[in-house]
């Protein structure tokens, strides 16, 4: 056995641990602000509640907001996966979105699991998680524009392909929650979402 893999092993398992505190408190602060609102649950409620310091707490998660935006943090680089290395980067986020759709995942609204819809309305129902969440957003344009190449062209498409998503996503989520159900949002949010990229793609092949 080399020596380095005792190493990376004690490694592998230090991450491990790391990320398995990062969602234990998380979802210890998301149960909390669920159950009584996000403003009024205080960050030293939440190190109480999940067994350690608020400063280490804060550690973990600089901000309140970080606490509730851990959730979708994984999405933040996901439209820049999806396009490296693809000839048709649009139509790749095409193809991945509907089939977000069709698996009902959680990031496409398209999700009617009572869980999912207090998370929501947690997050689009509190101004400064939204404030906090666009941020998320700038960068999830950043990782994408440099994916499509950087520049000035492959910022403006990177703004308008994470708006296309956001925006269909939001109209999904807020269906569902007004109360129409998954059954008969589900083929008009595929339609939408084959209009929105169609249109999509037209518009970024045009030339400058």
């Amino acid at each position: 056995m080399g020596e380095s893999e005792p190493r990376e092993r004690e490694m592998g398992l230090r991450e491990r641990k790391r990320r398995r505190t990062y969602q234990e408190v998380s979802d210890t602060a998301v149960r909390l602000f669920l159950e009584r609102g996000f403003d009024a649950v205080s960050v030293a409620e939440v190190a109480a509640a999940a067994g350690i310091s608020k400063p280490t707490l804060f550690r973990y998660f600089p901000a309140k907001e970080d606490l509730v935006l851990h959730r979708i943090a994984d999405h933040e680089g996901e439209a820049a996966r999806v396009v490296a290395g693809e000839p048709d980067p649009v139509d790749a986020l095409r193809r991945h979105f509907l089939a977000g759709l069709d698996r009902r995942d959680p990031v496409t609204g398209l999700n009617d699991h009572p869980q999912v819809l207090a998370f929501h309305t947690l997050l689009y129902g509190t101004p400064s998680l939204v404030a906090r969440a666009y941020r998320h957003q700038e960068r999830a344009e950043a990782a994408l524009a440099e994916a499509l190449g950087g520049g000035l062209d492959a910022r403006l498409a990177a703004g308008q392909i994470i708006a296309v998503q956001r925006i269909l996503a939001l109209d999904n989520w807020r269906r569902i929650a007004a109360g129409e159900t998954v059954a008969d949002v589900a083929p008009e949010a595929v339609r939408a979402a084959e209009r929105a990229f169609g249109r999509l793609a037209a518009a970024l092949a045009e030339p400058c």
